[in-house]
Parts: C-alpha cells; sequence; structure tokens
C-alpha cells in the first residue's frame, strides 16, 4: 500500500509538473509567492473588522497563533523528523522536473508549510465568521487548493506533501476556533 502511495505521488507530480508553459509558470509562481497575498491577507482583516467589529480584535489576533502552530508543526516537526526529499532534490527525479525559475526550495517537503498554513486560514476562518460570513469559505478553501496546487506544480512537493498538511489543519483550525469562542470577552458578555 506504502508503495503504491508513493508511485501514486510522484504520478501526479510528473504529470502536473510535465504539463507546464509559459502561462502556468507565470501563474504558479504568483501564486506561490508569499508576498502575493499580502493585499489578500489586508483585504480579509478589512472585512473581518467590519463585519465583526470588537469581537473581529481576538479573532486576528488568533491568527497569529494559528500560523504559528500550523508553521511549526511542518516545518519543526514533520520536515526534520520524516527527512523527506523534495522531488526537486530527489536524485531519482533529476531531469525529469520542470523548474520555474530554477526554484527547487529547501531540501526536506514533509510536510508543506505553504500548504499547512493556508489550509488552517481557510479552515478557521469558515468556522469563526459562518455566521455573518456564509460565502468566505467559497473564496478561501479553492484560494487554499490553488496555493498548494502551484507547490506541485513547481516541483517542490509531492501531492501528499499538501494532502496531508489539509487534513491536520482541521483539528488545528477547529482547536483555535474554539479558543476564540471560548474568550471572546463580547461573545461572553451575551451569554452572562
Amino acid at each position: 500500500m506504502i508503495e503504491l502511495i508513493k508511485q501514486f505521488d510522484i504520478d501526479i507530480l510528473l504529470w502536473l509538473n510535465g504539463n507546464h508553459n509559459k502561462f502556468w509558470d507565470d501563474i504558479m509562481w504568483f501564486a506561490t509567492s508569499k508576498f502575493t497575498w499580502l493585499p489578500f491577507y489586508f483585504l480579509l482583516i478589512l472585512l473581518l473588522i467590519w463585519k465583526y467589529k470588537k469581537n473581529s480584535t481576538l479573532m486576528i489576533l488568533l491568527i497569529v497563533l494559528l500560523i504559528t502552530i500550523s508553521d511549526q508543526l511542518a516545518s519543526g516537526l514533520f520536515k526534520p523528523l520524516f527527512e523527506r526529499l523534495r522531488p526537486s532534490h530527489n536524485p531519482y527525479l533529476a531531469g525529469q522536473l520542470h523548474f520555474v525559475n530554477d526554484y527547487k526550495g529547501g531540501k526536506f517537503g514533509f510536510i508543506s508549510s505553504h500548504a499547512a498554513n493556508v489550509f488552517s486560514l481557510a479552515f478557521y476562518l469558515t468556522l469563526v465568521a459562518q455566521n455573518k460570513l456564509k460565502w468566505l469559505p467559497f473564496i478561501l478553501i479553492p484560494w487554499a487548493i490553488f496555493v498548494s496546487v502551484s507547490r506541485v506544480y513547481l516541483g517542490v512537493h509531492y501531492p501528499m506533501d499538501i494532502i496531508v498538511p489539509a487534513i491536520l489543519s482541521l483539528p488545528i483550525a477547529w482547536t483555535v476556533a474554539r479558543i476564540y469562542k471560548a474568550y471572546n470577552p463580547i461573545l461572553i458578555e451575551k451569554i452572562t
């Protein structure tokens, strides 16, 4: 079963990375850049402040905790623990991958920090903003998928490198959402 999953990982990676062209190279390079999304994050924060007023303060502050947890889980725990070479550093795949701007990422890739962070954020905001922004998941989940798939397209992650953190981000998001709901002073005032 493990060998089947590994082969699936390689086959999907080679198919997605192998179907490259200038248009998709530019799009996926854009999607993977951390600075690309700064205006998006800024608008998201403004939206939360506009819709949630005082309730948004703790909601936004907990995003820092959320990203710290998801990023440390990926980069601080999983990558050093598993030491799985990125496809871009795998000698078996040398010469089979197309690299955009000669980008190959760090040595280890399991699990993707990009995927862990974007899925954690998407699921967290889905949980805490569901009463006033019901449409938000229809933006955030496809965005998280898009950013994560860009990592496979660029040849720096296998599909499982993005699937696993997508799954792991659910309990992280749920836990941080529970903290928000338990400690938001405005929600507590309404209960008492």
